[in-house]
């Protein structure tokens, strides 16, 4: 029962996080600076055509951004939340209450969720009223779903792992925001992924964010553009399997790392993370 409260404290907690988020004129301008960037730079190649096919740049190259930011978003974000709440004292706090842990990755679990939906309507609003043919048959909207869904399973413990790990909220930018940009480097968001050697496709297709572009180039492409992938395929299966597997390892792995990194947790580390983030800050 208690475990269930502290479900639904979190629960509620999300939705707060994300209703303040949202009134945020900081986050605002993220939002929008972020749908300026992808938009722009969709606006450049309006007019591409992409090699073998008859499909313009904006139609092919929309999908992957999206998500590529998700993974970013559900990466980054949670890693950045974890580490300064854990200097702040907050995750202490959820220490002391029964099931506080619980309750805590259930409302990251919901801002973070939730919190994707504003940055992709800022950013498809706009590209489906600049651009033509983003989204071949209106049915790909379900997959939009599912591959949200468990994109989102599967970076979101990653992003927490991070924020346990790292010792300060300023190293998350090493740990966490780096390696992000690297894989999309390598994950075929900005050109196709054939491209590279064998040895870098092998490694991007071991992480989720290959799988999620892969995923959203499926729901809005027509299925002639599969013979631009890996494999001449959406490789829907394998997409499932992939992000599917990160999901249960981080379900299993997630809540040990907390667990131990909460014990470790103490009220003179979290002073002293205090002061030294003053000393940064000066």
């Amino acid at each position: 029962m208690k475990a269930q409260h502290a479900v639904r404290l979190g629960l509620r907690r999300g939705w707060i996080e994300f209703v303040q988020s949202v009134r945020s004129s900081q986050d605002q301008g993220f939002y929008l600076f972020t749908a300026f960037l992808a938009v722009g730079y969709l606006f450049l190649g309006r007019n591409t055509e992409v090699d073998g096919t008859d499909l313009l740049f904006p139609s092919v190259a929309l999908p992957s951004i999206l998500g590529a930011l998700v993974a970013f978003g559900v990466v980054v974000g949670p890693a950045y939340a974890l580490a300064m709440e854990k200097e702040d004292g907050t995750l202490l706090r959820h220490k002391a209450v029964p099931h506080g842990l619980a309750g805590y990755f259930t409302g990251q679990l919901v801002f973070q969720t939730l919190s994707l939906l504003p940055q992709m309507v800022v950013i498809l609003l706009p590209s489906f009223l600049l651009f033509e043919n983003l989204m071949a048959d209106s049915s790909g909207w379900l997959t939009v779903a599912w591959v949200l869904l468990l994109g989102l399973l599967a970076a979101m413990p990653i992003g927490m792992v991070i924020g346990a790990l790292v010792p300060s909220a300023q190293k998350v930018g090493t740990w966490g925001m780096l390696p992000v940009m690297v894989l999309a480097g390598i994950s075929g968001i900005f050109y196709p992924i054939q491209q590279l050697w064998g040895w870098v496709q092998v490694v991007a297709q071991l992480f989720p964010m290959y799988w999620l572009g892969l995923g959203m180039r499926s729901a809005f492409l027509p299925d002639s553009a599969a013979a631009l992938e890996l494999g001449g395929s959406w490789r829907t299966l394998e997409t499932v399997l992939v992000l599917g597997a990160w999901a249960v390892v981080g379900a299993v792995v997630t809540p040990r790392v907390l667990r131990r990194m909460s014990r470790r947790s103490t009220g003179s580390q979290v002073q002293a993370a205090r002061e030294a983030a003053v000393q940064w800050v000066r």
